[in-house]
């Protein structure tokens, strides 16, 4: 999913908390909320994107 009110922030959808929606970046990190109506699906180059960045930071042994 990508976050719009986030400078497009690919995430993946963790869940819903009240009106809001629970995203999680590809790449690992803390998760934050969005409202429903500023997400979207994530193009296929999108999501290469993140699972690349995350791949990346795997082989650095960065914590994710």
């Amino acid at each position: 999913m990508v976050d719009t009110s986030r400078r497009d922030c690919v995430g993946e959808f963790r869940g819903v908390a009240g009106c809001y929606w629970s995203l999680r970046p590809v790449r690992g990190g803390v998760e934050w909320e969005t409202e429903p109506d500023r997400v979207r699906p994530a193009t296929p180059a999108e999501r290469l994107h993140a699972e690349t960045a995350r791949a990346n930071a795997r082989s650095r042994g960065e914590v994710l």
